[in-house]
């Protein structure tokens, strides 16, 4: 049996209702494993009909890993694939760079790392906030009209961004975090709801019961959102999709994915993990379909269950929702 698509765009390319996140196997939520183990977890992706990959330069060494896989599969046509540039990990922390030279320079790399000759759909991952937008999509055109990239996407900015990157050239992709934990972007405030991350990186599925149950190498320890004291407020959200969940035998995580599916029909969720078994379980989600009570129901839990706190560290968190000058 197929699985649910979507349009990604209004004339993007038909994908898979739910993509794949690597971030995970660059290992940023811990441990990555050996890269056998990696390769194994691609190969299994692969088999299981999960075309649409999604890593970028900052996932440690995700996109080495990725174009391991397509040099020895020789499958690289059949994955429709995502990458992002913008953050620069040195050694006094990490820095953002949105400048044209610096876009041309990380697509370079990552064409070389990934070992391909374009790139299905290229993010700007943040804004740097000096360089004005317009110039940066300009730089991104540019490489798509040398065949490099076919499609552009976007990743944590403001509305009024936004709107002045599409003005230069069409944006088919918004990435940016949506899950029962966040739902800022909804507020007219913020103005924004596209492609996203879905399943509160990972809590919904039941994996961590306190702050403590977070390994010290799990970059989520740093984040504010999940600090011990938000901990009761996340578990009683949680508890309230275990009601649902079991109403259909299933997970927290997959009706958290199945409810932001149901948030709009533009929305494409990008779960992560280095687990085949929650890899298939979060692909299958899209044939989930819960009833509008129960959509009525988990919104009006998200609504009065608000996690207070930053979705990111300092040093990340102020470059989300970003602006740029003027040109």
């Amino acid at each position: 049996m197929s699985r649910p698509t979507r349009t990604l765009g209004v004339n993007g390319p038909t994908l898979p209702a739910i993509g794949l996140g690597l971030m995970s196997i660059g290992g940023l939520y811990g441990d990555p494993g050996p890269k056998e183990e990696r390769l194994a977890f691609l190969e299994h992706a692969h088999s299981s009909r999960q075309r649409f990959w999604d890593t970028a330069d900052a996932y440690g060494d995700c996109e080495d890993v990725v174009g391991e896989w397509f040099h020895r599969s020789g499958k690289r046509e059949d994955i429709f694939l995502a990458t992002k540039f913008g953050f620069i990990r040195g050694p006094n922390g990490v820095s953002v760079d949105s400048s044209p030279e610096y876009v041309r320079a990380a697509c370079e790399k990552s064409l070389q790392r990934l070992g391909v000759d374009k790139i299905d759909l290229y993010f700007c991952h943040r804004v740097d906030g000096i360089t004005p937008v317009e110039k940066t999509i300009e730089a991104m055109v540019a490489l798509k009209n040398e065949g490099k990239i076919r499609y552009l996407g976007i990743s944590e900015v403001s509305a009024a961004t936004l709107r002045r990157a599409h003005a230069v050239h069409p944006i088919t992709a918004l990435q940016i975090e949506y899950s029962p934990f966040a739902t800022d972007i909804e507020s007219p405030k913020v103005d924004l709801l596209n492609t996203c991350l879905p399943i509160g990186r990972g809590l919904l599925a039941g994996k961590f019961k306190s702050a403590a149950d977070i390994p010290d190498n799990d970059f989520r320890k740093k984040l504010p959102k999940y600090s011990a004291g938000n901990f009761p407020k996340i578990l009683e959200l949680v508890r309230g999709f275990e009601d649902v969940a079991n109403a259909h035998q299933t997970t927290p995580a997959k009706v958290s994915l199945a409810w932001v599916l149901a948030q709009g029909p533009d929305i494409i969720p990008i779960p992560g993990t280095t687990s085949v078994q929650r890899m298939d379980e979060n692909a299958s989600a899209s044939s989930l379909i819960l009833t509008d009570d129960e959509i009525r129901t988990l919104r009006i839990l998200v609504d009065k269950s608000t996690v207070p706190g930053n979705r990111y560290m300092d040093g990340f968190e102020e470059s989300t929702l970003g602006d740029t000058p003027p040109l």
